[in-house]
């Protein structure tokens, strides 16, 4: 297993991170954390969690699985979605981040966090306020980083001035969603984080599943999959399921197979040959599935097959021209 540095920290992580965001609905609880034991066994020292993944059951099998293990362990888990059906039960304000955390200690069995992300923007919410909460949750020991997740280039950016104007905990890591076939966050976010120590932690790095090769364009989503979840299914639909994806898996199948190795392992590969990305979340529903994803964590691929993949990202996203120079 490799270990990277979070950012410009001294928090070392494996370059996988387990994703645990079906366990309690799609992944039964005795099964989670047989797959959670695996990837300890197998030296994952990273898991990735979320105060609404299955309503909270996430983080409480996570919870058990830890038992006696937690120390040993870089725990992540969010906060800002809705949880609850009155007006200050979602957001970044400081209301909601302050019981955001004690309900997740709770359900993790645990009195710290090793990692606290903001899940997504808070429009309505001043960037200082939500900073100076988690500022006091590094403080008083709740919480040892601040990270973010689904931030553009400039929200992370005004936030970092923020903290450093205020000398508040400052945003450590990102998670940003990354795969062959979402890439946009080469243009602005990468070389924002490179520059200023600021670690990358992705998700998504199968494209919801669409990079493992197994669905057929020409049937309808196969039940127990990202794109039949419920709720969720028709957002995972929307961003990946078209023509001009099923397209590109094609000509990727082909290059991975040039290289002996599946499109999944291939894909977790490639994320990880790029040195701006601190880990990748890998959210395996079975043992059969993290065996195959701790192959791709050693696979450095050869140059030859990252030019084959740029060419197939110029198919998707042709070059235009950028205002930036």
């Amino acid at each position: 297993m490799q270990y990277r540095n979070v950012g410009g920290t001294g928090l070392k992580v494996s370059s996988m991170c387990l994703g645990t965001m079906v366990y309690g609905n799609q992944v039964g609880e005795t099964e989670a954390i047989n797959i959670i034991g695996r990837a300890l066994d197998a030296g994952v020292n990273f898991i990735d969690t979320a105060d609404i993944y299955t309503e909270g059951r996430s983080e409480e099998i996570v919870g058990k699985a830890l038992e006696g293990k937690r120390h040993s362990v870089v725990l992540a888990t969010k906060v800002a979605n809705r949880t609850g059906p009155s007006a200050n039960d979602a957001g970044l304000s400081r209301k909601h981040i302050m019981k955001g955390i004690e309900d997740s200690l709770r359900r993790l069995e645990t009195d710290y966090i090793d990692l606290y992300y903001v899940h997504l923007p808070d429009y309505d919410t001043p960037i200082e306020e939500t900073l100076r909460a988690l500022d006091d949750l590094v403080h008083q020991g709740k919480v040892r980083y601040i990270g973010c997740s689904n931030f553009r280039a400039w929200q992370l950016c005004k936030a970092l001035w923020v903290s450093d104007l205020y000398n508040l905990a400052r945003f450590d890591c990102i998670e940003p969603p990354y795969n062959l076939l979402t890439r946009d966050i080469e243009y602005e976010l990468l070389p924002l984080c490179a520059s200023e120590g600021v670690g990358v932690c992705v998700y998504t790095p199968l494209a919801a599943g669409l990079l493992t090769g197994k669905h057929d364009p020409n049937k309808p989503p196969a039940k127990g999959t990202r794109f039949t979840l419920e709720g969720l299914g028709p957002l995972y639909s929307e961003r990946y399921w078209s023509a001009t994806n099923f397209e590109a898996v094609a000509c990727l199948k082909q290059i991975a197979g040039e290289y002996d190795l599946s499109l999944t392992q291939f894909a977790l590969a490639w994320v990880l040959s790029n040195e701006t990305i601190t880990s990748v979340i890998c959210g395996a529903t079975s043992l059969k599935q993290i065996e195959e994803n701790l192959e791709a964590i050693e696979v450095k691929l050869p140059d030859e097959a990252l030019t084959a993949c740029n060419d197939v990202w110029q198919q998707i996203r042709p070059t235009r021209f950028s205002y930036g120079r």
